[in-house]
């Protein structure tokens, strides 16, 4: 993880709001104070500028019924806990941990203080009073698998890969199955940068990918610098977490979504009116957690195939995790017939046949 140390705390919203005389006595309902951490830094362009618009629309949504604090850059390890647990003692009622490795963080300040509520994104590890939340990433991955089966002219595609985390490894597992379908001699390149955000390392290990013989890549890191090194060199690319067209604006075909307003609204009013519980949540494109951005500069055959394969999720009559599936020693992981659990693609620590690679 890249070792950036500011921290930036951030009040938002407004002050407790007044209730009309009652009896003859005023009545002060105190707002809830809910904290975020994230992993890098909010303008990062994908993945934080996504939680971090979430957040906004939750502030806009519930006004005077909540503030909120942030803190960004917060590398994954202990130093998670430190920020968790000053947060918890700032008086914030409601944490949400937005990365996969602060989940240990998560689990021990949720245990630390009982009277608060936590909330895990990608995690899934329990507590009592936390809950882990998720979106089904790999939707939208499929889309952009289906573009790049169908434009890429070598059949050689390229995927940034952070860690190895389920999360990730879906990704890859569900572009290369799409685009595979598609254009069965399609083969997925991929390159571990083991970090979320470090702009440098990601453009060094997209221009070896290219330096490979790729024509298509996408990536699961947060920053633009892999579609920015793609548009100079012609290679078409996808962004990540938020539109990353601009950085981009004719090789970048459309870009997956993270839409986690809804999700932030929903639980932080549900602490609000006392009725949150712990419970995990895994949305996607039919619950308005996932899309895609506009899709550009594709051929007509090439746009109605994505759209289908996007209109195919909502209604249930898409799956790419439908058998059969093969890991890449040719071993069947789902059987014609069959489909892939939740719990599968949560846990997932393998790759589909077609993936140049291994874990990490």
């Amino acid at each position: 993880m890249h070792n950036l140390n500011r921290r930036t705390f951030i009040k938002a919203a407004g002050a407790a709001s007044a209730l009309p005389l009652i009896g003859g006595q005023a009545f002060a309902q105190e707002a809830l104070k809910v904290g975020y951490i994230y992993v890098g830094p909010i303008n990062d362009g994908g993945w934080n500028t996504a939680h971090e618009a979430g957040r906004q629309q939750m502030l806009k949504t519930l006004g005077d019924k909540v503030t909120s604090v942030y803190v960004e850059n917060v590398p994954e390890g202990p130093d998670a806990e430190r920020v968790l647990r000053d947060l918890a003692n700032q008086g914030c009622k409601l944490l949400y941990a937005t990365s996969f490795g602060f989940m240990d963080s998560a689990v021990k300040v949720a245990r630390a203080f009982p009277d608060i509520k936590v909330e895990m994104c990608t995690g899934f590890k329990p507590a009592p009073n936390l809950s882990n939340y998720n979106i089904r990433f790999h939707q939208a991955r499929s889309i952009l698998g289906t573009i790049a089966g169908m434009m890429s002219k070598t059949g050689v595609g390229g995927y940034l890969g952070t860690y190895p985390v389920p999360e990730v490894v879906s990704g890859i597992n569900s572009f290369t199955i799409a685009a595979r379908k598609v254009n069965p001699n399609f083969k997925t390149k991929v390159i571990w940068v083991n970090t979320w955000f470090d702009p440098a390392k990601e453009a060094d290990a997209a221009r070896a990918l290219i330096d490979q013989g790729v024509d298509v890549m996408t990536q699961h890191t947060d920053s633009p610098a892999a579609v920015q090194v793609c548009e100079g060199k012609n290679v078409i690319t996808f962004g990540q977490g938020s539109d990353q067209s601009q950085f981009a604006p004719s090789m970048c075909k459309t870009s997956s979504l993270d839409l986690w307003g809804s999700f932030y609204t929903q639980r932080t009013q549900a602490v609000v009116e006392g009725t949150w519980k712990p419970e995990d949540t895994y949305w996607g494109i039919k619950e308005g957690a996932l899309d895609i951005a506009e899709i550009k500069n594709v051929p007509d055959d090439v746009k109605a195939a994505a759209e289908k394969v996007k209109q195919g999720w909502i209604d249930g009559t898409y799956n790419c995790y439908a058998g059969p599936i093969k890991d890449q020693q040719g071993n069947e992981k789902c059987a014609a017939g069959a489909e892939l659990s939740d719990a599968d693609i949560l846990g997932m620590n393998w790759l589909v046949e077609g993936v140049d690679g291994t874990l990490g």
